[in-house]
């Protein structure tokens, strides 16, 4: 008799249990779809915030984060609580407030150092062009490759990489042989100024440059002395030729 009744209790007990998961389901579902309007009122995303039940739900959380017209004090509490791929996901949604996409791509950079290879490449791929752009720098070859290929990384940014001392010059002579960023002017004058480029590349670019451009960029570029050298020789070589003409 006593099996009998602790087996109905436990019965009770999961289809219990089973009845709440449900309501818990069809609440996170309604709040979700409550989510999808940009026109949702503020007092109701306030409510929202304050469901407990709803807030354990990463969906909604994330959600409500991204939602136009959650409050300030709420958005920035809940960003903190991301996951780093919802951070990434935060960062690069479209009616996300532009500042909010910053903090994010700031707590996403926070993160660098302690997260996996693997997760860091598949950032270098997929994130937003600042997290890219410092991902361009990472000691490891797959993810700066990643880096490279991001389709939202700007020539800008890329410059800037170029332009720090922690690149490798792996990454550096990658970027010089690179179909896309190769050819493009100001990537090849901060080639010139960095100390990883290699000697026939720097002569190439250098010769795309008038004698004037080039004099300017070598003041300030950081190639060994040997080839700053040679290419003041072709500096001066190239301003005889058009004076002579």
């Amino acid at each position: 008799m006593a099996e009998e009744i602790h087996s109905d209790a436990a019965a009770l007990a999961e289809s219990s249990e089973g009845t709440v998961d449900a309501a818990l389901a069809l609440n996170e579902d309604a709040a979700l779809a409550q989510l999808k309007d940009g026109e949702l009122s503020v007092e109701a995303l306030e409510e929202i915030s304050q469901n407990a039940a709803l807030m354990k739900s990463r969906k909604v959380r994330v959600a409500l984060a991204g939602h136009s017209k959650t409050p300030r004090r709420i958005a920035l509490r809940l960003i903190r609580e991301l996951y780093t791929f919802e951070l990434m996901k935060f960062a690069l949604t479209p009616t996300v407030a532009a500042d909010l996409k910053r903090i994010a791509d700031e707590l996403l950079l926070g993160r660098l150092a302690g997260i996996t290879l693997g997760e860091r490449i598949s950032l270098a791929r997929r994130s937003s062009e600042r997290v890219a752009g410092a991902l361009l720098l990472d000691r490891e070859t797959p993810v700066w490759q990643a880096a490279l290929e991001n389709g939202r990384l700007t020539e800008a940014v890329l410059v800037r990489a170029l332009q720090r001392t922690g690149g490798s010059s792996a990454f550096v002579e990658a970027v010089c042989h690179h179909s896309k960023w190769s050819v493009r002017l100001e990537v090849q004058i901060a080639m010139l100024r960095n100390m990883h480029t290699p000697m026939a590349a720097a002569i190439g670019f250098a010769r795309r440059l008038t004698p004037h451009q080039l004099r300017d960029v070598l003041h300030t570029s950081r190639l060994p002395e040997k080839v700053k050298s040679y290419l003041r020789k072709e500096c001066d070589r190239q301003g005889a030729a058009v004076r002579g003409q």
